[in-house]
């Protein structure tokens, strides 16, 4: 068998693969004797014609496409596995020339692990955000305390920023009326900015009972980008003003909200949980900028194929999480002003950083020998076997051993992602 390398990108390649008279002989004996399962001679029981016989009655031309088939089929991966790269697919494979016995020559294409060179992993000079607690953050955490406990009084007065306001409004573009642009007896917190800007401030200074109409424009960056810049009117009615009264801050608020005796206590509450989810919050994007970082410094190029496959797993969690609301992909792509293609522009470029972010820190884990041991592999699925116990379905997928192996490998990718933060941390002190 000769084999010889085309590269057709940095993630597809071209194998041409001749094989001699040699090679067909192994695959011709291989075809003999499944052809020979198939035929019936007198004399003989099926299957159990010998080759010679057989040979005399098969159809040539059944014998010569047999012993093709299997010669391909056989000598693929061996050609690729020569040619030091793993395809990705089944391989693309035209037959060029095939002379029975002979000679059979063939060219087959497929995507591969891409070449991968890790660039200096040991010193990405990526900078730790600051995960402080301010003031200002305890501030803001009591004031939407606050907010929760506030009670809502009818007003006779006009309406200002902060105040609730109860409304009806109908929305126009060009004189027709859009979806999602009307409601009855909405409830609207002035300065909340929940609606496009100028309406919030178009009911400032107005009173109950009052009618009014906003000549609007939406946001170029709007959305639904049907409505993005449109200029619109909305006909709205005021029908009643809210006064919201925040509770005072004082030991007897602190009391209300948890088991506290003091503001002090309430603050210093607030202040241990705040700083445990900044830690978080840090340490997670600190994770993301090391894979970028390292993307960055790395060759690696992503498989058409790959990326491929993580839109889909993409696109498989958005129909998850929409059907959870009653909702279809269709729905969330109308909630979200997009068409399929948009999407799709959109997410590829999150898939592809996806797929070169695993690349790297497979040839990561293999560079820095990490591995996971069985142990901790079964313990895992234990414990996920504990979570879904009531889903025969779950259970059932969590013995295969492919799923065993899947979570092997999240497992060493999340060991090596934090490799990764221990060998960069003491750049960021």
């Amino acid at each position: 068998m000769k084999v010889t390398t085309k590269n057709l990108s940095d993630t597809k390649i071209e194998v041409t693969v001749t094989l001699d008279p040699n090679d067909l002989k192994l695959a011709e004996d291989q075809a003999l004797l499944r052809l020979s399962k198939e035929i019936k001679v007198q004399g003989f029981r099926p299957g159990k014609v010998p080759a010679d016989i057989a040979r005399k009655n098969i159809n040539p031309n059944d014998l010569a496409s047999t012993t093709a088939d299997l010669a391909v089929r056989r000598t693929v991966p061996l050609a690729f596995e020569e040619a030091k790269n793993i395809p990705l697919v089944i391989p693309n494979v035209d037959i060029v020339k095939y002379v029975p016995n002979e000679l059979l020559e063939y060219k087959a294409v497929a995507e591969v692990v891409p070449e991968i060179k890790l660039g200096d992993y040991k010193n990405l000079k990526v900078k730790r955000e600051d995960s402080k607690v301010t003031e200002a953050d305890i501030t803001d955490v009591l004031e939407r305390v606050r907010s929760a406990y506030a009670e809502s009084k009818v007003a006779k007065k006009e309406a200002a920023l902060d105040d609730e306001v109860v409304i009806d409004f109908e929305g126009s573009l060009n004189g027709e009326k859009f979806e999602g642009g009307a409601a009855k007896d909405f409830k609207l917190k002035l300065g909340s900015h929940q609606f496009i800007p100028g309406f919030e401030e178009g009911i400032v200074g107005h009173s109950a009972g009052e009618r009014l109409d906003l000549e609007l424009t939406f946001p170029q960056d709007y959305h639904a980008k049907k409505l993005a810049g449109q200029k619109t009117a909305f006909n709205v009615l005021l029908k009643q003003v809210n006064q919201i009264v925040l509770p005072e801050l004082n030991d007897q608020f602190a009391k209300k909200c948890g088991p506290f005796q003091t503001v002090a206590e309430l603050k210093a509450d607030i202040k241990k949980n705040l700083t445990e989810q900044n830690k978080v919050k840090a340490d997670e994007k600190f994770k993301d900028d090391l894979v970028a970082a390292l993307i960055k410094k790395s060759k690696v190029a992503a498989p058409e194929v790959l990326i491929e496959d993580q839109i889909r797993f993409i696109k498989q969690d958005i129909e998850a999480n929409a059907k959870a609301q009653g909702l279809s992909f269709d729905d969330y792509l109308k909630q979200t002003g997009q068409t399929e293609d948009d999407w799709q522009k959109q997410i590829r470029e999150v898939a592809e950083t996806r797929v070169k972010a695993s690349l790297v820190l497979q040839m990561l884990a293999r560079e820095e020998k990490i591995e996971v041991e069985d142990e901790l592999v079964s313990a895992k699925l234990n414990e996920l076997k504990e979570v879904y116990k009531k889903s025969k379905e779950a259970l059932t997928q969590l013995k295969d051993n492919n799923v065993r192996q899947d979570i092997k490998n999240r497992m060493i990718i999340e060991k090596t992602l934090n490799h990764l933060v221990e060998l960069n941390s003491k750049n960021t002190k």
